[in-house]
């Protein structure tokens, strides 16, 4: 299931595409008001540009002390670039962005470069630039051939950040540790797309244990540990957690989960919703899954069925 289509909504906003350098901004003539959208600011392919100058004309063109949201797509024109200096601009700017709330870096297609390959760096600085920001989601993790440009984020401390999102094809352990470590006082939905060793997902459950412990997130209210092929110890690890009694949503979408994950699940008839899309149940359980959490009023999603006798099973956002 590769990410083919840019996201159309970010934190509530129409995302709107800002024209580059040369794209008729019109000293910002024409452009929406600043906080009635989400600027999608990105590298248009050999566009004959750089982010350097893409994000100059966006200062320029924008009154950007009033943007609310910001999605960074692709920012290298051709070759893929590290993102460095891409975090250097927005942290930067922070002076001018007081009023960004939600930021989203990294948002680029499969066509434009696979998650697998989308090289980040520490994004540690956007969070401490940024005090009011409430939310945040990083696409990408992998490091180069020669071992730069991996995700990494360092514990902190941040009051105002309300959901957090990692998309991965593989989450290095390091970031889900450090997460753990972190202190959100104000942190309500976190997500974490696991991946797999392959590509640098090499988290284990333990590695979660300060996530499920919840005793650095008490706010916590919705859940996502995805994207994994420990679904099944995920499950048994969630259920039995100190954060499972006030969780109202949990997802453990998009990986391998089976029936004997499943199984533990079936006490969780506090939640309000629960997100199973893309896995390998059998339609017995998927029914025993309804007849007990459905019928306590429990949303469930079990679309995207996988085979459950087929033993080569996959993640849904890998390469």
């Amino acid at each position: 299931m590769a990410i083919s289509k840019h996201i159309e909504e970010f934190h509530g906003l129409p995302v709107f595409d800002f024209p580059g350098p040369d794209g008729g901004t019109d000293g910002g003539t024409g452009l929406p008001a600043p906080e009635s959208v989400a600027w999608r600011v990105q590298v248009e392919y050999e566009g004959g540009s750089d982010f350097a100058a893409v994000w100059a004309a966006f200062l320029a063109a924008v009154e950007v002390e009033r943007v609310r949201a910001l999605v960074i797509g692709p920012w290298w024109e051709d070759e893929y670039e590290l993102v460095e200096p891409v975090v250097t601009a927005l942290t930067g700017s922070a002076d001018r962005l007081g009023g960004l709330r939600a930021l989203f870096l990294g948002e680029a297609t499969f066509e434009e470069c696979e998650i697998s390959w989308l090289q980040l760096g520490d994004v540690t600085p956007l969070l401490e630039s940024f005090p009011a920001l409430a939310e945040l989601v990083v696409r990408g993790a992998s490091a180069d051939y020669d071992g730069k440009g991996g995700l990494a984020l360092r514990p902190l401390r941040h009051e105002g950040l309300r959901a957090l999102r990692f998309e991965a094809g593989g989450l290095p352990a390091a970031v889900v540790r450090a997460v753990g470590e972190s202190d959100f006082p104000a942190l309500e939905s976190l997500e974490l797309w696991l991946g797999v060793d392959e590509y640098g997902g090499d988290a284990t459950v333990a590695d979660l244990a300060p996530v499920l412990d919840g005793g650095r997130l008490p706010a916590l209210r919705r859940l996502g540990l995805e994207n994994s092929l420990l679904q099944d110890e995920l499950a048994a690890a969630v259920a039995g957690s100190a954060v499972a009694g006030r969780l109202e949503e949990l997802s453990l979408a998009l990986g391998n989960l089976t029936d004997a994950g499943a199984e533990a699940l079936l006490g969780l008839t506090g939640l309000r919703r629960l997100d199973l899309h893309h896995h390998y149940l059998t339609e017995g359980m998927q029914q025993r899954l309804r007849d007990t959490l459905g019928a306590a009023g429990v949303e469930l999603d079990l679309s995207g069925p996988e085979d459950p006798n087929d033993d080569w099973r996959y993640v849904a956002n890998g390469e």
